[in-house]
């Protein structure tokens, strides 16, 4: 990676490397302000009332263009502290503020607060204490943990690393802090979610309050349907949690962040040691572990910068038509409806990410042609778990149509065979309710307008597997015929998919 010195920080072109899509910007010196005014973007100048190398404050001149002023929307409960409250507002207020003395914030209450959220049936870290085990003596222990806050003497324990079978065969690694630092990583996740969520684009889904995976991609769907957009990008950022660049990292929280100790707290979980499987302890230079709580806030605020602002002040400035990005976590689908301008985004994003140590999987980045007037099913777009096509409909009609994604249902259709399989000794309504939470899981999520077909098949699997294990449980002789059995699970209530209605309005983006 570059280093960047404190000189080339202070230059008002540092950020964009002065030739974004080879359109090289004003050789005059042209201030970031009047930059953003040609696209008719609001702009907020950095402060200069603090400076030092390596703060972070150029950052501020490429901040969020939009202010929300609604601080119920930023996953502030109703019995949150009134002091997440308060840093909402003011962050939202001013786009210039930088928050000093959260530090301080970490006192026993807040702990205690932070603790009623905390998953208790969540796996134990390297020192194998459990929620049950530390609730025990709570009030105690917090106040030895706010006392070792306090006085500086907090050390972040081993981190340890499991892994987790992916639908492609390989294995993802997860990491699982200790109890006590994943109740710290709790408190600094809502302060930094507080400070932080007035400032991420529309465009950003993962791992944000009121938003899911799901509202992604029905807001996919209706921006390809009634949007201008001929040209899909579709990218994935090759292990994104594991080469994240920590001082990248910490310049970007210093843009909203003035408070040295809270920041150092943030490093000392960035370079914490990772315990592996096989005994050896890595110390990481770069990445944050996926699985530790603060991980996924940490995550949008790098892409925030890296890649949110770049598209929608650069890129978008520089296409002839419209453009669009939606993004969840590291996986983001980009519209465009000129395929120049699609081509140069193509071929700028390697670049761009490599700037920050990132790099995109090839395996998973295309650009392809994706139009109403191209409807074919080899033209389809995979993101979170649903494939995206254009379809004529039996009106003739062209229509943007999602269905669970093959590999995905593939998936789900072996573990709910293998579930089947080890559960079926239990009694038929204790059977019945188990597996109704297991389909009900899997509707709730795919439940999307067009997919209707994918659940039903998802629902026919199920009843088979149960028909077929079932009838294996007394030896040779059936304990079912289909007539007896079909009956058997209409009584029991075996829950069947219904057609999705969707009452959410959707984000409109050009």
């Amino acid at each position: 990676m570059v280093h960047y010195s404190p000189e080339m920080l202070s230059r008002t072109d540092w950020w964009e490397e002065s030739r974004p899509f080879g359109h090289p910007l004003n050789a005059d010196g042209v201030s970031y302000q009047a930059y953003y005014s040609e696209v008719g973007k609001a702009h907020h100048t950095p402060s200069h009332s603090h400076s030092g190398a390596g703060t972070g404050k150029d950052l501020a001149e490429v901040r969020s263009p939009q202010r929300k002023l609604v601080p119920d929307k930023v996953g502030l409960g109703q019995y949150e502290p009134t002091s997440l409250r308060g840093i909402a507002i003011k962050a939202d207020a001013d786009g210039k503020h930088r928050f000093q003395d959260l530090y301080r914030c970490l006192d026993a209450a807040y702990l205690h607060n932070c603790w009623k959220d905390l998953n208790k049936n969540a796996a134990s870290g390297v020192d194998k204490v459990t929620a049950e085990a530390y609730g025990e003596n709570l009030q105690a222990n917090i106040c030895a943990m706010a006392e070792r806050l306090r006085t500086k003497r907090y050390r972040a324990k081993l981190v340890r690393r499991c892994y987790i079978p992916k639908e492609n065969g390989k294995e993802r690694p997860l990491g699982i802090p200790a109890l006590e630092d994943r109740l710290v990583q709790m408190a600094c996740s809502k302060l930094l979610t507080s400070i932080f969520e007035a400032d991420f684009l529309d465009n950003s889904y993962g791992y944000r309050p009121g938003r899911s995976a799901k509202d992604a991609v029905n807001d996919l769907r209706f921006n390809l349907q009634f949007g201008k957009f001929g040209y899909i990008v579709e990218a994935d950022i090759k292990g994104f949690f594991d080469n994240m660049n920590h001082e990248w990292l910490l310049r970007m929280l210093r843009v909203r962040i003035d408070d040295a100790a809270f920041l150092n707290l943030i490093r000392k979980w960035l370079k914490a040691g990772i315990l592996d499987t096989d005994g050896k302890v890595i110390n990481p230079e770069t990445g944050t572990p996926q699985g530790g709580i603060v991980s996924p806030v940490l995550a949008n605020v790098y892409l925030h910068f890296a890649l949110d602002l770049w598209f929608e002040n650069v890129v978008k400035k520089h296409c002839r038509g419209a453009a669009m990005i939606i993004r969840y976590a590291d996986d983001f689908v980009c519209a465009f409806q000129y395929h120049s301008d699609a081509l140069m985004f193509f071929s700028e994003l390697p670049n761009r990410l490599d700037k920050f140590s990132l790099a995109v999987a090839s395996e998973k980045t295309r650009l392809m042609r994706f139009s109403r007037f191209h409807p074919s099913m080899s033209r389809r777009i995979v993101f979170l778990g649903f494939e995206t096509y254009w379809h004529i409909d039996l009106k003739g009609q062209a229509r943007v149509m999602q269905r669970t994604a093959r590999k995905r249902l593939q998936g789900a259709c072996r573990r709910i065979k293998d579930w089947v399989r080890a559960n079926r000794h239990l009694k038929g309504n204790k059977f019945i309710t188990a597996l109704n939470k297991r389909l009900i899981g899997h509707y709730n999520y795919y439940s999307v307008v067009g997919n209707f077909r994918s659940l039903r098949r998802f629902y026919g699997w199920a009843v088979q597997c149960a028909f077929k294990w079932l009838n294996r449980r007394g030896g040779k002789r059936k304990s079912f015929t289909w007539k007896a059995f079909s009956w058997a699970i209409e009584r029991l209530g075996l829950k069947k998919p219904k057609l999705p209605v969707s009452m959410k309005r959707h984000r409109a983006f050009s």
